[in-house]
């Protein structure tokens, strides 16, 4: 972590947390049957965020909304400019044809790891409609990808970074510019 006495608020833990109930609320508005949902996390924050909404939307609907894991590393254009990690399995409850997928990120930057993310579902069958949901847009898009869900659009510098802090991992919670 690095030094807290620099970062920015961006949305503190009640404001995420109206943030989180605002985007379940958009979801069960926009996807007419949710038992045809499948909720797909990007590593690494979009899994934990995933989960957070799935938990959300249970607590609305009383539905279990399913959910998988997409590691877009190999399919990215630029692997060489961004490295690679240490890959998290990717993990889709098939089939996922006449599924409506949701893809679920922490932050939106220039569209190449949304895009890559796509390229790696697609490689598991084509879903009835792919949606985005990310917590923060910052801007800079490289490619003409926009979300479906958004919680806060945020411009920033491309030195600056934003972390999504969450509970179960962090033990904190929020939005911090850094």
């Amino acid at each position: 972590m690095s030094n807290k006495s620099k970062r920015i608020i961006i949305l503190n833990e009640i404001e995420l947390r109206k943030t989180l109930s605002r985007l379940s609320s958009e979801i069960i508005e926009k996807v007419k049957n949710l038992d045809n949902l499948l909720l797909v996390g990007i590593p690494t924050r979009g899994i934990d965020l995933a989960e957070v909404l799935i938990k959300e939307l249970f607590s609305k609907t009383g539905i279990k909304i399913r959910k998988g894991i997409i590691d877009p590393t190999f399919y990215r254009d630029d692997q060489n400019r961004v490295g690679t990690r240490l890959i998290k399995a990717t993990d889709i409850p098939t089939p996922i044809e006449k599924q409506e997928i949701l893809l679920v990120d922490d932050v939106i930057y220039t569209g190449r790891t949304i895009r890559a993310a796509i390229d790696a579902l697609y490689s598991w069958g084509r879903p009835q409609r792919v949606m985005l949901l990310v917590m923060i847009d910052r801007g800079h898009r490289e490619l003409p990808i926009h979300p479906d869900f958004c919680g806060k659009k945020v411009p920033t510098s491309k030195s600056e970074s934003i972390n999504l802090c969450l509970n179960n991992i962090d033990n904190e919670e929020g939005v911090f510019l850094e």
